[in-house]
């Protein structure tokens, strides 16, 4: 009997010992954060019917869209923690297939482009993340983020399930989607959610196509809650099934969101795009909303318990040549400036905007605190650089990819160039050889401006309204050049299976087509320019030669700030800064100054060439203000 108390006594003893460890992991699993619970993590983003619950439980997105490609890597965590600080919970961004992948086979994840790392940050400093990865994506940028060498496919239909289309689609995405699959929400990371395609119902030209992407983003392992995003009027058509339809609007009429809602009863309603300014076209004004309609609207979405992103939050700059067109009603090509008067400046400051809607925003924020806003970054005027040397686009030929001959004009896409990939952006050059004078007729084949020249004189302008150019008379053989420019591909529309660029068809003279081209192809890349310094530079002369390249420096003592670029008395042209191509300059604005960030220069020294189409003063102005040029009301 004693041995019996003994063994029952000791199985009472084992048994406190493991209720008290049971207890103890019990404990220690309702003190962690919702982040660490591994189980709760299975629960993602989902729809419960008329709201969105994360981990369960009740959520709402109030997101932001900053693009990664369009913010110098410097600043990422700079414009994230503004965005923090101004009550949002979710970063947008889309992924540009055109930049992550320039040629086939060739693929960018790095530096400038490093996605992990941008996505990683905004988990460090408590973002969710809502990836919208294409392939398409529009976001104003040249063929709407698709690479143009897709173009060389003759029988290509972009946005199809055409096989030339889907199977790059699927090389590209067994490169891009693996990458963002660990930083899935399930997984611990912070994506949330990701966007098929864009604005497909604008398109809508193969009832195949959104389940090819849904199934081409699934099968290599997206799990998070799937989204599509279209204007009102085209919500029925971009849809597909599995994934929960969004708007995208400006002004929020009530008619649209019931269409929305009748579309999908008892589902979340999410404004995803919600356009908190606009973008600007060469030639016009530079476009505004009233931070009232802004605030306004953004309230009433807010209260009328929807969810919604803010398009753009911090739009940044679109550098280089990678900005978009509009098609409709007339070809206009876009600015370098993506400011899209949002809440954020091109530069990162703090707007009107920015202080109303954080204001708004506090009152969401579940009674916490919003951190503190970040200083913003010291801007300077520094002394302007003077061009001392000159290079004349013609002694600059020998530094190009080439030349090829070709018995007819080439469109840009379909050179010999890059490897087989064809050029994307830039300028080429045709010259072929003329015995007589007459008129020289375009027959809209020249995309999109071509400067016109004789024996390398300047004679005259082709762009899209001018098609005719007289061609004066001389003796025996001359040279005819025209140095075409690609001011930017459409990207958005129905169109964009035809956006090749340079000479698309035969330019006649007298009526007879002209034949036998020399192609220079001058895409301006950094190798390009790097190359220039071989090149023999002149002390600028007092009459130097149009179009040519003009080098001068900036010099930056101590640690080098922001600044703008201005070019006041220039005609057309582009800026590089160290090698980096900040984008196009032109007269006839509305943009009148080019944002150079402070990353962007060397303390000490800096290079500064600029390649001017027709006329310049030589002197370049670094300003502390930005000048994007007279304000016009979106109406």
């Amino acid at each position: 009997m004693a041995f019996l108390r003994i063994r029952n006594w000791h199985k009472s003893k084992y048994a406190l010992i493991c209720l008290g460890i049971v207890g103890f992991i019990i404990y220690r699993y309702l003190m962690l954060p919702a982040g660490g619970r591994i189980m709760s993590k299975k629960l993602g983003l989902s729809t419960n019917s008329s709201q969105l619950t994360l981990e369960g439980e009740p959520f709402r997105i109030i997101g932001g869209s900053i693009h990664y490609f369009r913010v110098p890597r410097a600043y990422w965590r700079d414009r994230l923690m503004k965005m923090k600080a101004c009550g949002l919970n979710t970063l947008t961004t889309y992924v540009p297939w055109s930049l992550h992948q320039p040629e086939r086979g060739v693929f960018t994840f790095h530096t400038q482009l490093d996605l992990e790392a941008y996505i990683n940050l905004a988990a460090e400093l408590g973002l969710w993340v809502i990836l919208r990865p294409g392939p398409y994506i529009s976001s104003e940028l040249d063929l709407g983020g698709l690479p143009s060498w897709l173009l060389r496919d003759g029988s290509m239909k972009l946005r199809t399930t055409c096989p030339g289309f889907t199977d790059a689609v699927n090389t590209y995405f067994d490169k891009l989607i693996p990458k963002v699959v660990p930083l899935q929400f399930k997984k611990g990371g912070p994506i949330i959610a990701v966007q098929v395609e864009n604005k497909y119902g604008s398109y809508a030209k193969d009832e195949s196509y959104m389940l090819f992407i849904k199934e081409a983003l699934q099968t290599r392992g997206i799990s998070e809650l799937l989204l599509t995003s279209d204007s009102h009027n085209t919500l029925k058509s971009g849809g597909v099934d599995g994934a929960i339809r969004s708007v995208k609007l400006q002004k929020l009429n009530q008619r649209d969101i019931q269409d929305l809602n009748s579309i999908q009863p008892n589902s979340p309603m999410m404004v995803m795009d919600y356009w908190t300014g606009g973008y600007d076209v060469w030639g016009d004004l530079h476009h505004v909303l009233p931070l009232e309609d802004m605030v306004s609207t953004v309230r009433e979405i807010l209260r009328q318990g929807m969810s919604v992103n803010l398009y753009m939050f911090h739009g940044g700059s679109s550098f280089g040549f990678m900005s978009g067109a509009l098609a409709d009603p007339s070809y206009k090509a876009l600015v370098p400036s993506y400011d899209y008067d949002a809440p954020l400046s091109e530069a990162g400051e703090y707007t009107p905007k920015y202080h109303l809607l954080r204001d708004l925003l506090s009152r969401y924020n579940r009674g916490d605190s919003l951190p503190d806003m970040t200083a913003l970054h010291y801007r300077e005027a520094y002394e302007p650089a003077i061009m001392y040397q000159h290079l004349s686009l013609w002694d600059a030929l020998s530094f190009t990819e080439g030349p090829f001959k070709s018995p007819k004009p080439v469109s840009m896409e379909n050179l010999p160039v890059n490897n087989g990939n064809g050029q994307s952006y830039g300028y080429t050059l045709y010259e072929t050889t003329i015995t007589s004078g007459g008129l020289l007729k375009s027959g809209d084949n020249v995309r999109d401006r071509a400067l016109v020249f004789v024996d390398r004189s300047y004679i005259g302008l082709f762009k899209r309204q001018n098609l005719e150019l007289a061609v004066p008379g001389g003796k025996g053989r001359r040279a005819l050049s025209l140095l075409v420019e690609n001011c930017g591909r459409v990207h958005q529309g129905r169109d964009l299976d035809k956006q090749h660029k340079g000479l698309v068809g035969d330019i006649l003279l007298n009526n007879i087509p002209l034949r036998d081209f020399t192609i220079y192809s001058l895409d301006m890349k950094p190798g390009f320019i790097d190359s220039l310094h071989q090149a023999p530079w002149k002390s600028l002369p007092e009459t130097p030669s149009f179009p040519g390249f003009f080098m001068g420096r900036l010099f930056a003592y101590g640690y080098p700030s922001d600044t703008f670029v201005k070019l006041p008395a220039w005609e057309k042209g582009a800026v590089f800064i160290n090698g980096i191509n900040l984008g196009r300059y032109w007269s006839i604005g509305p943009q009148q100054a080019l944002y150079l960030p402070g990353p962007f220069i060397n303390s000490g020294i800096n290079q500064v060439i600029v390649f001017e189409e027709q006329e310049g003063d030589f002197k370049v102005l670094f300003e502390d203000t930005p000048d994007l040029g007279m304000a016009a009301e979106i109406q």
